[in-house]
């Protein structure tokens, strides 16, 4: 059966990763989860992620999730825009998550970026998700 929301998906799988304490996750590649993990990867709330190739030859994506002290680095992290309910956001509109300690990851016609990053290019979009 098809995903509905694969970006969805992988947001739980770094939840609950990140609740087992798991230093590794792998999760179904694809190239909106790689764009999401790279901005993450920018941001410094994830420490790297690359793509492998599983037994059965599906592309994977490898995660090493991050922790400081014991405690994971992402404290937060939640889907903005569903499959059901899409959500966009001017660049005049787009809101700051806790007082901008938090991110907004945002899809733009240039691409995947976060909220700071579409500021900077006077850019909004689909609200994807938001990290804390």
């Amino acid at each position: 059966m098809a995903m509905s929301d694969p970006l969805g998906d992988l947001l739980s799988r770094i939840r609950n990763g990140q609740q087992a304490n798991k230093p590794v996750i792998s999760a179904p590649a694809s190239k909106l989860r790689a764009n999401v993990l790279e901005v993450l990867k920018r941001e410094g709330y994830i420490r790297d992620y690359r793509s492998s190739v599983d037994d059965e030859g599906f592309n994977r994506l490898e995660i090493e999730l991050k922790y400081f002290e014991g405690e994971p680095v992402i404290r937060e992290i939640s889907r903005i825009s569903r499959p059901g309910r899409r959500v966009y956001s001017k660049i005049r509109e787009l809101p700051r998550y806790y007082n901008g300690l938090g991110i907004a990851i945002l899809s733009t016609p240039r691409g995947v970026m976060s909220d700071h990053e579409a500021r900077a290019a006077n850019v909004g979009g689909e609200l994807l998700c938001r990290v804390f």
